[in-house]
């Protein structure tokens, strides 16, 4: 069973950055060949992408975060991170790690960011 970590979630002010990082267990190889993505959910809130890397290393984000987030992949490391800028309140929310490979899906336990105005 493959399990994914999130980490550096946390409390910043409007206008700060965070970095989330998120390690899945597992081979290297698996890793390499799998599309990984990170989601949130605001409360009250349906869960929403907010970017995406594919294997090959192309990725799309939200609209509501282009310029401000990017998402990286490190294949040696088995790590997917997420640089976050700009941070605005209506970005609070808890942000979860998501990796597919073929049919299967699986999903971090989310790490919380909370934006204070």
């Amino acid at each position: 069973q493959v399990q994914l970590v999130e980490s550096g979630g946390g409390l910043v002010q409007a206008g700060g950055s965070l970095r989330l990082s998120c390690v899945s267990s597992g081979s290297r190889l698996l890793f390499t060949a799998s599309d990984m993505a990170w989601y949130r959910q605001a409360p009250g809130k349906q869960r929403e992408l907010v970017a995406a890397i594919t294997r090959t290393s192309s990725v799309n984000s939200a609209d509501s975060v282009k310029g401000r987030f990017a998402i990286s992949r490190d294949n040696v490391k088995n790590t997917v991170s997420l640089q976050m800028t700009i941070l605005q309140p209506e970005d609070t929310a808890v942000y979860y790690c998501n990796r597919r490979l073929g049919h299967n899906a699986f999903w971090g336990q989310g790490t919380a960011v909370t934006v204070s105005s």
